[in-house]
């Protein structure tokens, strides 16, 4: 027989051409959760030594031509379309970068070419943040080689906007490369910002390949449980630390922190001289680290509006039972099954609950010995934005349990440390409820409605409807004793009689 390929999601493609690299990013559907499945960056430096000559680096121009061509091949052969290259900094500030412009335009006319405003660029960044992170509250700060764009954020809100010539690129030019002279450089333009001081006690989000540099060697210092820049927190002083400990280092030693290139290391000191003023100077209280930026803002400019209003966490919970689960009406089932279990849960509970429901099969088609660890890293590593660590650490936990994982397994031990003893309790529940429910069912949502969980005083009893095709085996007792006692209960069970489903015929 011969193989049929199946149908490819729609594909788009977008270039940023800023003045350290340029990176060619490729995403598949127009979902609530870019999906990325190609990326490349180079870096070109293309705004080295704008500050003194106030022209686009002739290297660099040379070396974008050959790239921007290769990413215009990449992007035809993937089918991508629209395919725009989006310009920044260097190329809005540069003399010649008109000409730059133009000569892009005649060697690839069918591609457009968009020189974002200082202003432009902060509101794609900013979109590309709430993107993932739909509440954010404080101040964004995305920085590059030229230019560093701050938002005034209000509860997912976008407020001011502007741009400063605080890159990482342009600010060690500036400086002559002398981190104390950045540092009053970088403290005189924020003190014309008259509304910094309204982020105090809120946070600081963070944007760009300069902060997430940062990020990763902060985690490799602390040994961080979860090594994912997207979603990484720190408060104040552990920032600052942080700052303190680059500004202190030697280039050798910076290149040796996490494995980070030669090229970034000589921006390190300057990031973490912009980072520790606008701590200082704003008052935030966390640092929240994020990859989704301007690339993701571009995107959701494409995704219609009533799924950009959807659920980030729920949206990615969707996705994958589509990919992966065997029957997409029995997560909302599950979720109606497992709710005499949690009485007072909060919204947040709720909502967390929910999630996993919609992603209790991602290990149906997995291999059964290793289904536990395979559904738990499909988990925690999921491509979805608006997951936070701690999130991801429950979703996984729980899943895992679900597949009846070793609660003392190892590779559950770096998730427990993310989570709250209580939360991790919840999780355990949770799993071992959907593991119950999934043997009852096998999975169908005709059989789970054969039955039904209630909790009356220390018991908790599952009624099964005796005309339903279940019944209560060896291991669904085993499964509902277990589950009852980490409620602190005591398990029965009950058969419906089948004429009306109402009588109750026996309790054990």
């Amino acid at each position: 027989m011969p193989y049929t390929p199946r149908e490819t999601p729609p594909r788009c493609a977008v270039v940023d051409l800023g003045s350290n690299s340029v990176r060619l990013v490729v995403f598949e559907g127009l979902g609530r959760n870019p999906m990325s499945i190609f990326n490349e960056k180079a870096v070109l430096r293309l705004g080295r030594g704008l500050q003194a000559t106030g022209l686009l680096n002739t290297d660099g121009m040379a070396q974008a031509m050959m790239i921007l061509h290769r990413y215009r091949a990449v992007a035809r052969a993937m089918g991508a379309h629209p395919f725009e290259i989006l310009t920044t900094a260097a190329v809005r500030d540069a003399s010649n970068g008109p000409d730059f412009v133009r000569q892009v335009r005649e060697r690839m006319p069918d591609v457009p070419v968009r020189v974002l405003s200082g202003v432009e660029e902060a509101e794609f960044s900013s979109d590309g943040l709430l993107c993932g992170i739909p509440e954010a509250d404080g101040l964004l700060a995305d920085i590059g080689g030229g230019s560093l764009e701050l938002v005034r954020l209000d509860q997912g809100r976008r407020g001011a906007a502007l741009t400063l010539p605080l890159g990482v690129i342009r600010l060690a030019e500036q400086s002559g490369g002398d981190p104390s002279t950045a540092r009053l450089i970088a403290e005189g333009a924020f003190r014309s910002i008259g509304w910094l001081n309204e982020v105090y006690d809120r946070d600081l989000y963070l944007v760009g390949g300069a902060w997430r540099a940062l990020a990763r060697i902060d985690m490799a210092r602390t040994d961080y449980s979860l090594r994912m820049v997207h979603h990484y927190v720190i408060g104040n002083d552990q920032a600052r630390e942080l700052c303190t400990r680059i500004l202190g280092a030697s280039s050798r030693e910076l290149a040796q922190m996490a494995g980070i290139s030669r090229r970034r290391v000589e921006d390190l000191p300057f990031a973490a001289v912009v980072l520790r003023r606008l701590l200082r100077m704003s008052g935030a209280r966390r640092v929240v680290f994020s990859a989704s930026g301007l690339r993701e803002g571009w995107l959701m400019r494409l995704v219609p509006p009533e799924v950009r209003a959807q659920d980030s966490m729920l949206a990615a919970g969707q996705d994958l039972a589509a990919l992966y689960g065997r029957d997409p009406t029995l997560p909302p089932a599950l979720l109606v099954w497992t709710a005499p279990l949690f009485p007072n849960e909060t919204t947040a509970m709720a909502r967390l609950r929910e999630a996993a429901c919609w992603m209790s099969d991602v290990g149906s088609h997995d291999h059964p010995e290793f289904r536990p660890e395979q559904a738990f890293l499909r988990i925690l590593r999921q491509p979805g934005i608006g997951l936070d660590h701690p999130a991801r650490a429950y979703l996984a936990l729980t899943i895992a349990l679900r597949y009846e994982a070793d609660s003392a397994a190892p590779f559950l031990t770096p998730v427990r440390r993310l989570l709250d003893p209580a939360t991790a309790k919840r999780a355990e529940i949770l799993g071992m409820a959907l593991r119950l429910a999934y043997t009852l069912s096998a999975g169908t949502p005709d059989l789970l409605a054969g039955t039904k969980l209630r909790v009356e005083g220390r018991r908790l009893i599952l009624s099964l409807h005796e005309d339903a095709g279940v019944f209560a085996g060896e291991a669904i007792v085993r499964r509902l004793t277990r589950l009852a006692q980490a409620l602190d209960l005591e398990a029965a069970t009950e058969t419906v009689d089948g004429s009306d489903r109402s009588g109750r015929k026996a309790v054990a």
